[in-house]
């Protein structure tokens, strides 16, 4: 294993020919005494907006599980050709249009300069696999003309058999054979999207110019001029469809190799319900959320904003519920009459049917919209609410919604014995609890016409013996912390990505365990700025179906593809 350059690789003899065994460019490099910059771009999210893991389709624990290298047999996210092939609208029609409108553009003109210079080098470095992404890398930078000196992906052993711990292990033994090889070279500027890796390359120059100046080691060449630029990434994704196509096939891959193998476990993709609700479009949920007034010093990022449903059950909804609000689809017609803040962390708005004879079930005490949460803020706890401000006629408007299901996907063991209704929950105990509630008499309240009051404010349905304990829900251990969602390049939880080393290791160097427990407060909170309505997103997964019986068809692992339609709202 190649550990940290301490100067002994200064004994190996530094030359041209020996530099361009870690290279797959079809070009030569150019003489020593010509070069005197060092221009080093990363790819993934530098140079190329790579598709990321959906945090929308999928729990923040299968999230961390899809980028572990050792998960499935032919590798992760990170590791398999397929989720980068299948960038935009594939290989096939995006190699002639150069992949337009995926490149990070003035990372693109940098380059061009780059190649324009004559006394600079013009280096592409990554992380992945030279067995498994150089051609498919060569084939994407040449459709973009972008011409290199040097195209280095992490080989299995390096030219000298060098083995490598992790990516930044095999970048900075690499850098300093760069460095080492072109000694004129003045100055280096090295591309880069990650924060610690950015960190990592400053403190390996800074220590690295430190022996040049004979402290902790012998010079070699003397001082360069190191300069590491944080490049800002775009998060993107693959279009859902084909995203959920891909993980399939990676899956009856790998279902197919435990079958052969007999060893291994066998995977499984299932569905997690968060809650059933009445479903509400993007377009009106932005009108709900002018209905939330915040404090004006209140900032966005202590808020989750929703306004995206009408409560049923915090769970999937048993038949019989389902049977009685039309079932799945169905469609319900509201209009907004007032509004509360509770304990000025939850925002929420009543709601009453259209026409008020029209029957509905929730499992809060009347209809409500949750607007907005306050961190830390449980939208079960919408429900105490006893006291609502009306809104004044002209305040006052309808919206349609649909009854529907809050959905996340989830990758587990293959379970034979499980049934549909089980696989819907990620955790056992959830399974149990869930089930005898589903066996005892409905604690909701079902509403078919302006029955009764609410503390003196209109409540438009009827309430039951139980009161506010009918907002009784399981709540399991908080589901995506368990996988941190693609944190690790960038941190951040969801909104960051882990690198192509370290998604399948603790900070102990054990393999982390996934918490697949969930809990209805923690579903993903819908964006201000940005939805996906539930009608367009319930059609692509119609065609998701559509391909697995393709698929399956065509041989493919029937058991691995799930045994559920899914009525899914995708925000």
């Amino acid at each position: 294993m190649a550990g940290r350059s301490n100067g002994n690789s200064n004994r190996a003899q530094h030359t041209i020919t020996s530099l361009n065994r870690w290279s797959v460019a079809n070009s030569h490099l150019p003489s020593v005494d010509k070069i005197k910059a060092i221009h080093v771009y990363d790819f993934d999210n530098t140079l190329f907006k790579s598709p990321l893991p959906n945090p929308k389709l999928w729990n923040g624990p299968t999230i961390g599980f899809l980028q572990t290298q050792d998960t499935f047999a032919s590798g992760g996210w990170w590791h398999n050709t397929r989720f980068l092939g299948a960038t935009g609208e594939g290989v096939e029609k995006e190699q002639p249009r150069a992949w337009q409108g995926w490149w990070n553009e003035q990372i693109v003109q940098l380059i061009q300069l780059s190649m324009e210079q004559k006394d600079a080098l013009t280096v592409l470095l990554t992380g992945r696999a030279e067995p498994a992404f150089a051609e498919l890398l060569k084939k994407m930078v040449n459709s973009k003309k972008l011409e290199f000196d040097i195209i280095s992906l992490k080989p299995a052993a390096g030219p000298n058999n060098e083995r490598f711990s992790s990516t930044m292990n095999f970048k900075q033994t690499f850098l300093e054979i760069l460095v080492e090889t072109y000694k004129g070279a003045a100055d280096i500027r090295v591309y880069e999207d990650r924060a610690r890796h950015v960190k990592a390359f400053r403190d390996y120059f800074t220590d690295y110019n430190k022996r040049q100046n004979g402290i902790g080691g012998s010079p070699t060449r003397g001082p360069i001029i190191a300069e590491v630029v944080q490049v800002a990434d775009e998060t993107t994704q693959l279009d859902p469809i084909v995203e959920t196509a891909e993980v399939q096939r990676l899956i009856n891959d790998h279902n197919e190799h435990v079958t052969r193998a007999r060893r291994g476990t066998r995977l499984q993709i299932k569905k997690t319900v968060f809650y059933t609700g009445y479903l509400i479009s993007n377009t009106d949920t932005q009108r709900l959320l002018t209905l939330a007034q915040l404090p004006p010093d209140m900032p966005d990022t202590e808020m989750k904003f929703l306004a995206n449903n009408v409560l049923i059950t915090p769970r999937p909804c048993p038949d019989s519920i389902l049977e009685k609000v039309g079932g799945m689809g169905s469609r319900t017609t509201w209009e907004v009459t007032g509004t509360a803040v509770f304990e000025s962390k939850i925002w929420a708005a009543c709601v009453k049917p259209v026409p008020e004879t029209k029957k509905y079930y929730t499992e809060n005490p009347t209809p409500i919209v949750v607007l907005a949460l306050r961190k830390g803020a449980r939208p079960i706890d919408a429900g105490k609410i006893q006291d609502w401000d009306l809104l004044p006629p002209e305040k006052q408007f309808v919206f349609e919604s649909t009854v529907g299901e809050k959905v996340l996907l989830r990758i587990e063991e293959e379970n034979p014995t499980e049934n549909e209704y089980e696989s819907l929950f990620p955790n056992k105990a959830l399974k149990r609890k869930h089930e005898d509630d589903d066996m005892r008499q409905s604690s909701g309240s079902y509403g078919n016409g302006g029955q009764g009051k609410h503390n003196q404010r209109d409540n438009h349905g009827a309430r039951n013996s139980r009161g506010n304990r009918s907002n009784r829900g399981g709540r399991g251990n908080r589901g995506n912390g368990g996988g941190r969602g693609r944190g690790g390049r960038g941190g951040g939880g969801h909104h960051g990505y882990r690198s192509l080393d370290d998604v399948d290791r603790n900070s102990n160097g054990t393999t982390p365990s996934y918490n697949a427990a969930v809990a209805y407060e923690d579903f993903p909170p819908l964006q201000k700025q940005y939805q996906t309505p539930q009608q367009l997103v319930q059609q692509q997964f119609q065609l998701f179906h559509q391909y697995q019986k393709s698929i399956q068809g065509k041989g493919g692992n029937k058991q691995g593809a799930g045994n559920s339609s899914m009525e899914l709202q995708y925000n």
